[in-house]
């Protein structure tokens, strides 16, 4: 929120005061908010609360099953009224879709390996981005800036930075700390535009979240792999779990059903009504 009335009843006053005091007023009003890119924190940023009814719609958007609070969705689709609302945003990865567009405008953006290769994550037929370095780190952000202001012009309260962990996918040519350097950078961003940060999965960056500055996690399969309680200690209980197995789904709600945010969904995250479509929650 930017309270417009404020600044111009100080810049009138200025205005009238004389050059001296002129000087004072300028600086008492420059020190009163954050720099962009200064990753200090909006007064406005809304964490979300734990244990809310959560749905992930990221496959297609649907009206919300009945006592849902809390949405993640495509940063391409509206928020839900009424919700705490995640806009999902590929910000480690090129959409499949958009891989062209990266190709024709940022070639020396996309990963390759030593014969110049684009490095592919297989499961999702997604190239990664190249974090590699500080520069390239910096000509990222200013491409998948927008698309988190976006987020926040549309009226979401929080983004959701997927592929964190793009390094592990990388061939050894990114490093976990070229993946903590861009996610600093991404949740300054977020912070700024007066979005919470959320940590997509990644559970061995956990020890270094609060230097990336995120606020939750968003943790796919959690009970699963027995990580649940790690995230839940990180960021006091502010985690919404996805598990896409029902016997997983059972155990999380099981140990965690009364402090975590817990769906089970199908792996395609399908829109309600499609085939194949799954949800239940704790």
């Amino acid at each position: 929120m930017i309270f417009v009335p404020v600044s111009r009843r100080l810049s009138a006053l200025c205005l009238v005061l004389a050059a001296a005091l002129l000087s004072a007023c300028s600086s008492s009003s420059s020190s009163s908010s954050s720099s962009p890119g200064s990753g200090e924190r909006s007064s406005h940023v809304e964490r979300p609360a734990a244990d809310m009814d959560f749905d992930y719609q990221i496959g297609g958007a649907y009206p919300p099953p009945s006592g849902v609070r809390a949405v993640a969705r495509d940063r391409s689709a509206a928020p839900a009224k009424g919700l705490y609302n995640v806009c999902y945003v590929n910000a480690f990865q090129a959409q499949p879709d958009a891989l062209k567009w990266w190709r024709s405008n940022h070639p020396d953006l996309l990963l390759r390996d030593a014969d110049g290769d684009l490095v592919i994550d297989e499961d999702w037929d997604e190239a990664l981005l190249d974090i590699s370095t500080a520069d390239k780190r910096e000509r990222v952000g200013k491409i998948v800036g927008p698309w988190i202001d976006g987020c926040a012009d549309h009226g979401y309260q929080a983004v959701e930075p997927d592929n964190l962990d793009s390094f592990e996918r990388s061939d050894g040519l990114l490093k976990p700390m070229d993946a903590v350097a861009f996610g600093k950078l991404i949740a300054e961003r977020a912070h700024d535009a007066g979005l919470a940060v959320g940590q997509k999965n990644t559970a061995e960056l956990l020890p270094r979240h609060t230097a990336m500055g995120f606020d939750f996690a968003v943790a796919e399969e959690c009970a699963r792999y027995d990580e649940c309680g790690d995230y839940a200690d990180a960021y006091d209980d502010r985690v919404f779990v996805i598990e896409y197995r029902a016997a997983d789904f059972s155990r999380a709600c099981d140990a965690w059903g009364e402090r975590l945010s817990i769906v089970l969904r199908d792996l395609d995250v399908s829109p309600a009504r499609a085939k194949g479509y799954v949800r239940e929650s704790c």
